[in-house]
């Protein structure tokens, strides 16, 4: 399966600059395949070790952190000989090894000819708990998303398609009915499967929704094992009923997120954990409103309104127990999810293309799905979920800030009209 990370490992492994690399995202990404693929591809051999299968590894740290001390041991232990820049060291679920994390900061300033490149699940919530030695300034930093709508048609052979969608997006010309409508419905088979890996390739193979679903489920168990495992015994709880509660939230017609829906009378003090420990793992996705739209953005944001998004689309109808029917023939039963959905869907496309997103809501109540930073300007995103072009808040919020462009996403074909790009859905990828 082509993965756009590939691009970014071998830019880092040409780097005159290059650093340990840390690859962080949420389990089941599929992080461990694409470091592999990528090693496979294009060093003599690879060194894998992996700290959650062999727990006996940490010792080889508590020994020392000298890298002419751990190549030769860690040689033995993966029975790879280890050669400066022909062989990838590959140090996965790093997380469960302090002084492992600690050892890159050694390989960077002693070793930096060794091509280390370390992988964690749970990163992100291992660091910020304080127990573990970041080596700050000493790694190069990646983020492994689910697969995006692009990466998933190429998984499915469709690359013709694909380059369609990205010629009628640069040359802003619509695309041919029959491949409009192709598109459109892969992109609500995208919505059913999402870009979970195993996912993508069960679906290549099968096209059976049942077993998809019956993947997903399993990773959802996953990450509720995750929330018991490597979390505080009195946030457990709270973190389920956050996690669960993120549908119901989503189902509304304001989708900003409110402590009172997932439990009566419930308080930022008493959830803030929760929502930190998930936006940690990786398994949501938190996009503040901002207060004025000027750069930088982030100087501007609201941290008390903000909104929570599911890592994968896919995931999200999983949780909400959609039938695949519903969302391939776009059942009328679905009215109150299908917008939530469609941000859903939307905001995993940004991220995995790296952008930082927040949205905007007016005094007068008007509000833009999302803003975000391209090519340099500040950019409105609205987000509709069929042909329905009416955007009453975004002209409200091109009157008040006047921005070069603004961006609807829509069922609709590719336009263009008054400063306004209307993109199909299946086309968010190409921003």
């Amino acid at each position: 399966m082509h993965r756009k990370i590939m691009q970014d490992f071998l830019d880092w492994k040409s780097s005159s600059y290059r650093k340990p690399l840390v690859v962080q995202g949420a389990r089941q990404v599929g992080k461990t395949y694409s470091i592999l693929e990528f090693g496979r591809s294009y060093y003599e051999n690879v060194a894998y070790l992996n700290f959650e299968t062999s727990p006996s590894l940490v010792k080889t740290f508590d020994e020392s952190l000298d890298p002419d001390y751990l190549v030769p041991v860690l040689s033995r232990l993966a029975g790879q000989t280890i050669v400066r820049e022909k062989t990838l060291l590959v140090l996965d679920e790093i997380q469960l090894c302090e002084r492992a994390l600690t050892a890159l900061k050694y390989f960077c300033e002693n070793a930096p000819d060794y091509h280390v490149i370390a992988a964690g699940s749970l990163l992100g919530v291992a660091v910020n708990r304080e127990r573990y030695s970041f080596p700050v300034g000493k790694v190069d930093l990646l983020t492994l998303y689910p697969m995006d709508f692009e990466e998933f048609l190429l998984a499915q052979g469709d690359e013709a398609l694909v380059n369609q969608i990205r010629t009628c997006f640069k040359q802003n010309t619509q695309m041919p009915q029959v491949l409009h409508d192709a598109a459109m419905l892969a992109y609500r088979q995208y919505l059913v499967v999402g870009g979970m890996p195993e996912c993508v390739v069960k679906f290549k193979e099968t096209k059976d929704y049942i077993l998809i679903r019956h993947t997903q489920k399993t990773i959802l168990a996953s990450y509720l094992h995750d929330m018991s495992q490597y979390n505080q015994n009195n946030e457990i709880k709270k973190t389920r009923l956050v996690y669960d509660n993120i549908t119901v939230q989503l189902s509304k017609k304001n989708t900003r997120f409110q402590y009172k829906l997932v439990k009566k009378g419930g308080r930022a003090s008493e959830f803030e954990n929760a929502i930190e420990w998930l936006a940690l793992s990786g398994i949501v996705t938190r996009i503040y409103q901002v207060e004025q739209v000027r750069k930088p953005l982030e100087n501007y944001r609201d941290i008390d309104s903000f909104k929570i998004y599911v890592s994968d689309v896919g995931l999200l109808c999983a949780k909400k127990d959609i039938i695949a029917e519903d969302i391939l023939y776009l059942s009328d039963e679905l009215d109150d999810f299908k917008g939530g959905m469609t941000e859903n869907y939307v905001c995993c496309q940004l991220a995995a293309n790296k952008y930082t997103c927040y949205y905007w809501f007016s005094p007068r109540g008007a509000e833009v799905d999302f803003i975000i930073q391209r090519e340099g300007k500040i950019i409105p995103v609205e987000v509709k979920s069929a042909d329905n072009t009416r955007a009453k808040s975004l002209g409200i919020y091109l009157e008040t800030y006047k921005p070069s462009y603004a961006i609807k996403l829509s069922g609709r074909n590719f336009g263009q009209e008054n400063g306004v790009k209307t993109i199909p859905l299946y086309a968010a990828f190409c921003l």
